[in-house]
């Protein structure tokens, strides 16, 4: 089975049919390992967004091959990808995705729940995230009552509650001030310190490449540059 976490292989994403066409994704080939924060920059439109979704299987690509902790996901169907996802994927969105009736420590229950992990001993797991992240002071307060930081904190601790392989983030700091995106590529950074999990932040806010230890640049749907981001973090 192969060391890495997350790996694109020739992989090929077209979108559209006929004169709407778009070739998304053009034989992209990317390792992930544990124990890095990976940053992936491009301008808009020129597929971060489209791998991120083929490698946390949300997407199947249109050919090539993607390896979630060593499964390759060729001929999946849509059950086997949601599987992968639950077993190995945290997902972290711009909007932060969280239920407006739902308690902080209730989002991140929902993570557990849909694994077959319930009661006290969800109860456990969701506070333990939130303390990660900052927030145990939280645990009862609703998204309304929270900063946009705070919701966005919320969000990581529901991504890592069940301590997935891969955490991917999809423009986790564009709707925050300079401050809270800051902290929350901190966070991020910590995270990424554990050897078992691989954490790649989709972004172009070229702020967050101090936090990276790789950076990877896409143009047009091709990989087109790979060196070692910022030492500062």
């Amino acid at each position: 089975m192969s060391d890495f976490i997350l790996e694109a292989e020739n992989v090929t994403k077209v979108l559209g049919r006929g004169a709407a066409q778009v070739h998304a994704l053009k034989a992209v080939n990317m390792s992930l390992s544990g124990g890095e924060l990976t940053v992936l920059m491009g301008p808009s439109g020129s597929g971060k967004t489209t791998l991120l979704s083929v490698l946390g299987c949300m997407l199947a690509p249109t050919s090539g091959t993607v390896r979630v902790c060593g499964h390759a996901t060729d001929g999946a169907d849509a059950e086997v990808l949601a599987k992968l996802r639950r077993d190995h994927v945290g997902f972290i969105f711009q909007s932060y995705h969280l239920f407006p009736t739902l308690t902080a420590a209730e989002n991140i229950q929902l993570a557990l729940d849909i694994r077959g992990t319930h009661g006290e001993g969800a109860r456990a797991k969701s506070r333990d995230a939130l303390e990660k992240v900052g927030l145990i002071h939280k645990t009862a307060s609703y998204p309304r009552e929270l900063s946009g930081g705070e919701q966005q904190r919320v969000a990581i601790a529901r991504a890592i509650v069940a301590a997935p392989s891969a955490i991917l983030a999809d423009e986790p700091t564009a709707a925050l001030d300079a401050t809270n995106g800051q902290a929350i590529m901190s966070i991020l950074a910590q995270i990424a310190k554990d050897p078992a999990r691989c954490v790649l932040v989709v972004t172009h806010d070229s702020r967050v490449v101090s936090f990276a230890d790789r950076v990877i640049y896409i143009e047009d749907g091709c990989l087109v540059r790979d060196e070692h981001g910022g030492p500062t973090r």
